[in-house]
């Protein structure tokens, strides 16, 4: 892999058009490109983007389940799914870059006065002072000098050896991220099947979890190397990554527990029994103070474009409408306090509309069979800035939800002056 190449030409941000909608990591042994997803604003400095990468890497990690793990490799080929063990190949290398190579220690026992004593070496290897007891007026025999254990690094262990192997993987598909240093190769033959049964019977054998995380990571790196001897290529993402913006957007704004807001469905059979039909599920319910706002995650282009056609269509507009009329009338809400909103990704940095803030609205939508005489059948188009979204996923979410709030409740009031049809230039 070339190392002299800017970490910055590594990284590619996506227009989300056919063929490059993948996030993530592709590479091989030539080159290797991360994918960040649209609307996302990467940082100058050389170092904020490694850390960038790491963040996207995690957020993958915590957001993608099996489906999304899916890859087009070629137009008409079928998807691919994507195993590459990332975090194994993390923690191999950053066990290396604060520890070195992981060393056996074989004992070594030496005379002292303190330390840790080996009594049985002690009472072999030492002459004792004879104290007398003046109680029992018997002798005790008192040790001036100790037989101490202490041990010493040994190279030649063959766990040794299998870390040596396995760093120089690690650094040869990873290591640009953290350095253009590059261990040496290691000596020996690659024996996959002889490193997993003594990387397994180490593992059994140890409490020291730092030990433990780094031998599991080095079983499932060989595991993955003992699968995909034949792929010179490997990957780490997904061509899927609304499914990681709705779930993100649900971890910082959503409460877990949905199914009192879902409009439910059933078929009322001339034979047979009633059969309740899956229901209707919003994205994410937000609920701050006494107010509730449905919120369903678009991951459209509309935020890079400002090409209407990339908005959400009708059936996103009816459906939620569907779930406002729904939650109004089974939650017996006040319609000041029921809210709808579309959020959309965009680059706060750089984008068509001058907006600087982490939340913006671009309108609203509404249905034109309902009309816009509650509150929830006009729904708000919030754009969020994706960086800003992925670094605020964990932690207390109370602000961010404070802000979206402000922000649907702001639109809300300025968009009063836009009339059915027109946009806010036209009003």
């Amino acid at each position: 892999m070339n190392l002299d190449v800017g970490i910055k030409s590594r990284c590619h941000i996506n227009t989300n058009a056919d063929g490059d909608r993948f996030v993530g990591l592709k590479a091989d042994t030539d080159d290797a490109v991360v994918y960040f997803p649209l609307g996302y604003r990467l940082p100058e400095s050389e170092q904020e983007i490694k850390r960038d990468i790491l963040h996207l890497f995690a957020v993958l990690a915590a957001f993608t389940d099996k489906n999304d793990k899916l890859i087009q490799v070629k137009k008409f080929e079928a998807p691919q799914t994507v195993d590459f063990p990332i975090n194994a190949y993390m923690e191999i290398i950053n066990y290396y870059m604060d520890n070195g190579y992981y060393m056996e220690k074989d004992p070594v026992y030496k005379t002292k006065d303190r330390g840790k004593v080996s009594w049985t070496k002690t009472i072999q290897r030492q002459r004792p002072l004879l104290q007398q007891n003046p109680d029992t007026k018997g002798f005790s025999p008192v040790y001036t000098k100790y037989t101490v254990r202490e041990s010493t690094p040994n190279e030649n262990k063959e766990i040794t050896r299998i870390h040596q192997h396995c760093v120089y993987e690690s650094f040869s598909k990873m290591g640009w991220i953290f350095t253009p240093y590059m261990p040496p190769m290691a000596e020996g033959n690659f024996d996959v099947s002889r490193f997993l049964v003594v990387l397994r019977d180490k593992l059994g054998n140890t409490n020291n979890d730092k030990e433990k995380r780094l031998f599991q990571s080095m079983i499932e790196m060989l595991k993955f190397l003992d699968e995909k001897t034949s792929e010179r290529q490997f990957y780490f993402g997904t061509d899927n990554f609304e499914g990681v913006w709705e779930r993100l957007i649900d971890r910082v704004f959503g409460i877990k527990n949905k199914d009192d807001y879902f409009p439910k469905a059933k078929w009322r059979l001339r034979q047979g029994r009633y059969k309740e039909k899956r229901p209707l599920q919003p994205d994410t319910i937000m609920i701050y103070g006494d107010k509730i706002y449905v919120l369903d995650a678009k991951y459209y282009k509309y935020g890079a474009t400002k090409n209407p056609d990339d908005l959400p269509n009708a059936a996103s507009i009816n459906k939620q409408i569907t779930y406002g009329e729904y939650i109004y009338q089974t939650q017996s809400m006040q319609n000041e306090n029921l809210y709808n909103a579309f959020l959309m990704p965009y680059n706060m940095a750089d984008n068509m509309f001058d907006f600087t803030e982490p939340y913006e609205n671009v309108g609203e939508a509404y249905g034109e069979w309902k009309g816009d005489n509650h509150y929830y059948e006009r729904i708000q188009g919030i754009l969020v800035d994706v960086r800003y979204l992925m670094y605020h996923y964990t932690g207390n979410p109370k602000r961010n939800i404070m802000k979206l709030a402000a922000s649907i409740e702001k639109a809300l009031k300025e968009n009063n002056g836009l009339l059915p049809g027109m946009t806010a230039d036209e009003s």
